[in-house]
């Protein structure tokens, strides 16, 4: 169980909040699989109750709440790990994932700012597109 990485918090963490300093955004989603250089652990309180400075955005990801415990085998992650490296790829850009990647049919666009983008995957666990 990882912490939050606020000074003098102890208490478990529960999303990553990652910023992308060139678009003026904080990130703040689900726990990720690992602790990242760039990116701090936050507890339900810190999470919360996070606020960006001015002119700055915070996008907050679906799932904070009910995430539940991450392992780096997850496939979902390396997924997700996936198309984040690809979309930080300098000078490249293209379809909806950033990096000449087109999104899959079963995957809809929700929002997007500069190369992030909120997804939505209707596939379900059988592999059923919805």
């Amino acid at each position: 169980m990882r912490e939050c990485s606020r000074p003098g918090c102890s208490r478990p963490a529960v999303a990553t909040l990652t910023y992308v300093y060139a678009e003026s955004t904080a990130v703040l989603g689900p726990l990720g699989p690992a602790r990242e250089p760039n990116s701090y652990d936050l507890c339900q309180d810190h999470s919360g109750a996070l606020s960006a400075p001015r002119g700055w955005e915070v996008i907050r990801l679906p799932g904070i709440d009910e995430a539940p415990a991450i392992t780096p085998d997850d496939d979902l992650m390396a997924l997700a790990r996936a198309v984040r490296e690809t979309g930080m790829l300098e000078g490249e850009s293209g379809g909806p994932l950033g990096g000449g990647v087109p999104a899959p049919d079963s995957v809809r666009v929700v929002a997007s700012r500069g190369h992030l983008s909120v997804i939505v995957d209707s596939t379900d666990a059988a592999g059923r597109t919805h």
